[in-house]
């Protein structure tokens, strides 16, 4: 076996130019399918960590229009959603570990010269045990600073880093809406969520200070929120604690039968693990094109084999005259189709985890390699070659020894 691999070879070498335009096709398709799945990989494993860093087991609960059939109501006649449904949720609902009601809302933030528009949200302190938010500097938010309305804020890397800088912000004081506000803590990097919001671009405040000075009350309901973050135990089923809550809130707002869900509940993770999905099936579609090369390849491998067979007939010829079998011209002719193949597949390997890299570098995009696909391609290749290295070999196989000898 390695003599016939040598004899492979010594074949190469002998026509490097018509071996390398040979192995052209199996090179492109096999760097292909590794660079479309280093970029699927790091596409994947950036939507994993945005999914994250919404909070595992999230259910989100807002307010939506009232439908009577299929006409819209108007938004007043919409029922709205109230701190007292999300103490309901929270108390009455098996499975659920906790409910945060909260208010939201863009405004200025100002520190002496500097200002910047970001996003404020009023919160009570089960709000950081929905998301899974940790304070990594400073104090957390405590029943009392809701309580009694105080005026303190917990800020986000990004909003930090553009009132402070490199400066330390705890105990400092920032204008919000030219209301001062107390910095008592600073919360962990978030990163972009995966709708492509700047998840660190927020100032938390207690729920009764955010709603008293900036987002106003309702005489009507005083305790009006804009969602409810709902967080569930890893054992309960999505599906089950979702239809609990509609359930709940449809006796609470008192619908009557015919009105269509007065407000939305959505699975965030669900949510946005449909774009994940879409990745997936792009990569795959990708790699599944690319693929298409590493048959032309296959093919072109084919072709040279044939024009190698026709002109060595003179030495098969002799190899069966001097009592070489044919298992063995079939062999050594099939190492061959297969030797180009695998040789194709390794460069093809080097040149696609190259490329990949640079397009990482140039276009900032993740990028993650795995071993698996990058071997599965090279030994799709080999499996091309001897495919496509099967007939010429047999063909040379079938030679007649005098007929092989008559031919020059």
């Amino acid at each position: 076996m390695p003599g016939s691999v040598r004899t492979a070879f010594r074949s190469l070498r002998s026509h490097p130019m018509r071996s390398s335009l040979t192995m052209l096709g199996i090179i492109i398709g096999v760097s292909a399918v590794v660079v479309m799945s280093a970029i699927g990989n790091g596409a994947q494993e950036r939507i994993d960590s945005q999914i994250r860093s919404l909070g595992s087991n999230l259910i989100s609960v807002t307010p939506g229009s009232a439908r009577m059939g299929s006409v819209r109501l108007g938004s007043g006649a919409a029922p709205k959603l109230s701190e007292e449904d999300a103490l309901a949720i929270g108390s009455e609902l098996p499975g659920v570990v906790v409910a945060a009601p909260l208010l939201h809302a863009r405004t200025q933030f100002a520190i002496g010269a500097s200002n910047w528009q970001g996003v404020l949200r009023g919160v009570t302190p089960e709000y950081f045990a929905a998301r899974e938010w940790r304070v990594i500097a400073g104090r957390e938010m405590t029943p009392e600073d809701n309580k009694r309305a105080i005026s303190v804020a917990l800020l986000g890397t990004t909003m930090r880093e553009k009132l402070f800088g490199d400066s330390d912000p705890l105990g400092a004081t920032i204008r919000i809406r030219d209301v001062p506000f107390v910095v008592i803590g600073l919360l962990e990097r978030k990163g972009q969520s995966v709708w492509g919001d700047d998840q660190d671009d927020i100032a938390l405040v207690p729920i009764r200070t955010a709603r008293r000075q900036f987002i106003g009350t309702s005489r009507a309901n005083p305790t009006l929120v804009h969602s409810i973050a709902v967080r569930f135990d890893d054992g309960a089923s999505p599906e089950s604690i979702m239809l609990a809550i509609r359930d709940l809130l449809w006796q609470r707002h008192r619908l009557s039968k015919g009105q269509e869900d007065s407000f939305m509940v959505s699975n965030l993770a669900e949510a946005a693990d449909v774009e994940g999905s879409t990745t997936r099936v792009i990569s795959l579609l990708l790699s599944a094109v690319a693929s298409v090369s590493l048959v032309v390849g296959g093919i072109g491998i084919m072709n040279i084999m044939l024009v190698t067979v026709s002109e060595r007939t003179r030495e098969i010829g002799l190899r069966l005259a001097v009592g070489a079998r044919r298992r063995d011209i079939l062999r050594q002719f099939l190492i061959e189709a297969v030797t180009l193949a695998v040789l194709g597949g390794i460069l093809g390997l080097l040149l696609g985890i190259a490329a990949a890299t640079g397009i990482g570098i140039l276009a900032g995009w993740p990028i993650t390699f795995d071993l698996n696909p990058m071997l599965l391609a090279v030994a799709f290749a080999a499996g091309v070659g001897v495919f496509f290295g099967y007939y010429p070999a047999r063909k040379a196989a079938r030679l007649l020894p005098i007929e092989a000898l008559r031919l020059e």
